[in-house]
């Protein structure tokens, strides 16, 4: 499976929106800068998390975006459908009829076994993105970032935020 870039850029944009304290919000240029996307790009994945209702924007020379829920209300999975939508991630075509061997106008009683398998994973990567809050991404930031790192970079992001 191969997810679009713009579903890392919007997860690495939510993780420093739900560190920003309340009511400030940061630009498209900012996050663009901060992660070296181009901005264009970036926007249209904002736009996507601002229909769905994750992140809340506003205008104007301190305007930009915040997360529009609590980090603890916000899943990677909700991200992740923001962007790239809530369709399977595997289609079956049924190619098993084309089968050669087979009696012509032979119905099957199931699905095909492999797009239950196929769909039974997709099930699986969804519950565990489920699982995943904004919230508890910042436990493991706190574990695996040094201090003076995630203080450096706040400082930086609340030098430029609205």
């Amino acid at each position: 499976m191969n997810l679009k870039s713009q579903v890392e850029w919007a997860l690495h944009c939510c993780a420093l929106l739900a560190g920003m304290p309340a009511g400030r919000y940061l630009s498209t240029k900012t996050l663009a800068e901060f992660h070296g996307l181009p901005k264009e790009y970036l926007s249209k994945a904002l736009q996507s998390l601002s229909q769905a209702g994750l992140v809340a924007t506003t205008l104007g020379p301190s305007g930009g975006y915040r997360l529009a829920r609590a980090p603890s209300h916000i899943t990677f999975l909700d991200i992740v459908e923001a962007v790239e939508g809530k369709r399977q991630t595997f289609i079956c075509n049924e190619i098993r009829g084309n089968n050669p061997c087979r009696a012509k106008g032979a119905c099957d009683s199931k699905p095909c076994p492999i797009a239950r398998i196929m769909w039974d994973a997709d099930a699986a990567w969804r519950q565990s993105l489920a699982g995943v809050s904004l919230a508890s991404l910042a436990v493991t930031l706190a574990e695996d970032v040094p201090n003076d790192l995630l203080k450096r970079t706040m400082d930086w992001l609340l030098e430029r935020s609205g």
